[in-house]
């Protein structure tokens, strides 16, 4: 039977890691396990994953120095796995790179349905991308970037800047509408694709991310805006 999907699941509790990784493997999902950083990032290396499911407490490299090398070369989806429960705590694990966040105790039927979704939002994103960009301008463009909905690029004076699948979309939703004043609720609804929840930081933290990666100057954003007591606009070209 062919494996829905490999996954990188890095936890130094064993039995969490037993537990989790038994429900997946049932779920036809190739699940291989990690218990400290160090080992994480030497798997990491030598395998191609779907998604990778990070605990922040770990024993020789913290999950967010992973984290941090993860993102240094590659955009798989990261969910983040983790007792931390307070806001910073998530708002630097997403503004270091991760996809979504799952406290302990969990749910491992949540974590299965956060784990299709960003797998999905990953992969089938980039061909509807694609096959959108065949009826409608491949190319869109704003200032000094460029974004190729076919295959699923952007770059800045022509260097590649290397967007997760979430950043890409934001972008890509704002270069399309860009008249169009979007709150962050109904950023969260069209990317995230699930009913909004109050969870305003996850726009607000991608949204920053993004900023650094494309604007010349984030703390004096120029591409995507604020509009005070709103959400976000896209920025008049200079």
């Amino acid at each position: 039977m062919k494996k829905n999907a490999k996954l990188l699941l890095v936890e130094d509790d064993m039995e969490i890691c037993r537990m989790l990784g038994s429900f997946l493997e049932t779920e036809d999902y190739e699940v291989v396990c990690a218990a400290d950083g160090e080992e994480a990032l030497r798997k990491f290396e030598k395998g191609i994953y779907s998604l990778v499911l990070l605990d922040l407490r770990l024993p020789k490299r913290s999950g967010l120095e992973v984290l941090r090398m993860i993102r240094k070369t590659s955009t798989v989806p990261v969910l983040i796995l983790s007792a931390k429960d307070t806001d910073s705590d998530k708002t630097l694990g997403l503004s270091l790179g991760a996809d979504d966040y799952v406290t302990k105790p969990f749910s491992v039927t949540e974590v299965l349905a956060r784990i299709k979704a960003n797998i999905r939002r990953n992969t089938e994103y980039a061909n509807f991308a694609a096959s959108e960009g065949n009826k409608s301008e491949e190319v869109l463009t704003w200032g000094n970037l460029t974004l190729d909905q076919k295959t699923y690029s952007v770059k800045k004076s022509g260097e590649t800047v290397n967007l997760t699948a979430r950043e890409f979309e934001i972008l890509r939703l704002f270069l399309k509408n860009p008249k169009k004043v979007y709150t962050k609720a109904q950023i969260y609804t069209k990317i995230w694709q699930e009913d909004f929840l109050a969870d305003e930081n996850a726009v607000h933290v991608h949204i920053s991310r993004l900023r650094n990666k494309i604007e010349e100057e984030p703390r004096n954003p120029r591409c995507i805006v604020t509009v005070w007591g709103i959400g976000y606009r896209l920025g008049e070209e200079l």
